[in-house]
């Protein structure tokens, strides 16, 4: 029996372009590149298999920087771009990077349609809250509050939660992450990368101009424990900075507990990524961090991996209608089909 040829090693050169990185000094995007460099090194899978399509945003640049593959596409439809790609050549593993303007705005439509087909595509979400590139209007994403060139006196619009979103499309994988949590990000990326279905992964992005700060509370060394919630499948939901706060269900009732005073360890919640059901993920992602003076037992916000299920692709569903078609019919002609029935003359 032939020894089976080794996985290729890609490494970070291998990955990287001639092209100028252009994106500001101290933008969150050069963090997340460099992880998404390292995260693909693993896989063992050949750069003329990788493809990035993005839509149009600061972060859409991402192809140009990424030595696979890549297409730069139009505002917010970078889903429907990599579902035909995808359904076209299946061998090749497809990335989608956007942002919440181009995302979760105009591309919000074929966002929740890619998802809730359960397309094998991987669609990275960059959170900065904010319009970069068209230089600082409020996103769909911006935080009530937020002032900017179109909301000077604070956006007072609700804000789309892209978590809760995505489970609501019933994406098979959903997970978030943050950019400069290098490890982090990498275990989120290669768990995306290995999934087979619709994977959407928000990342917190720090936009350094136009929204500086706003993820600070979960970034900050001296205050993000008692901010972040790191999931961990199978585990009690625990946090803080002495580890002894965690999150328990009262009925339908979640809420902050101190543990050995309020509760004991095992009163907390268990976390499940792998349940078919997504009612707790769904829970987690209406946590929202709240600074605000008058919050009691302000929730943390959770990252990591709220849901992996497996489902039929969409491209295996689509394969096997097609192969039942042949079998029963043949395989056919084209110029059958265009004498077929539904044809008439226009005199």
């Amino acid at each position: 029996m032939a020894a089976s040829s080794p996985l290729p090693t890609l490494t970070t050169k291998d990955l990287t372009t001639d092209q100028d990185v252009r994106w500001c000094p101290g933008c969150g995007d050069y963090s997340i590149l460099a992880q998404m460099k390292k995260a693909l090194g693993t896989l063992g899978v050949p750069r003329e298999k990788i493809a990035f399509v993005s839509g149009i945003g600061c972060s859409s640049r991402f192809p140009y920087y990424m030595n696979t593959y890549g297409f730069h596409t139009i505002h917010g439809r970078a889903p429907t771009f990599a579902t035909g790609l995808r359904l076209a050549n299946p061998d090749l593993q497809v990335w989608v990077v956007t942002g919440d303007g181009d995302g979760l705005s105009i591309g919000g439509n074929h966002l929740v349609h890619a998802l809730r087909r359960n397309v094998d595509i991987k669609v990275l979400l960059f959170n900065n809250e904010i319009y970069g590139l068209t230089k600082g209007q409020y996103s769909p994403a911006s935080r009530i509050g937020t002032p900017s060139k179109t909301s000077p006196g604070g956006s007072f619009e609700t804000p789309v939660r892209p978590l809760s979103l995505a489970l609501a499309a019933e994406a098979t994988f959903v997970a978030r992450t943050i950019d400069v949590d290098p490890q982090h990000l990498v275990a989120i990326l290669q768990k995306a990368a290995a999934h087979k279905g619709s994977a959407f992964v928000e990342i917190y992005q720090n936009c350094k101009i136009f929204n500086d700060g706003v993820f600070e509370y979960a970034t900050e060394k001296s205050v993000k424990s008692d901010n972040v919630l790191y999931l961990e499948h199978g585990k009690p939901m625990v946090f803080g900075k002495d580890r002894n706060r965690g999150i328990r269900l009262n009925g339908l009732k979640p809420e902050v507990v101190t543990i050995g005073k309020d509760c004991q360890l095992d009163d907390l919640l268990t976390h499940d990524e792998v349940a078919e059901e997504p009612t707790l993920a769904y829970l987690l992602s209406r946590f929202a961090h709240d600074d605000s003076p008058t919050a009691v037992n302000p929730f943390p916000e959770p990252v990591g991996v709220f849901r992996t299920v497996r489902k039929p692709t969409y491209e295996e569903q689509l394969n096997s209608r097609v192969a039942e078609a042949i079998t029963k019919k043949g395989k056919g002609k084209i110029e059958d089909l265009f004498k077929a029935e539904d044809v008439w003359t226009v005199e």
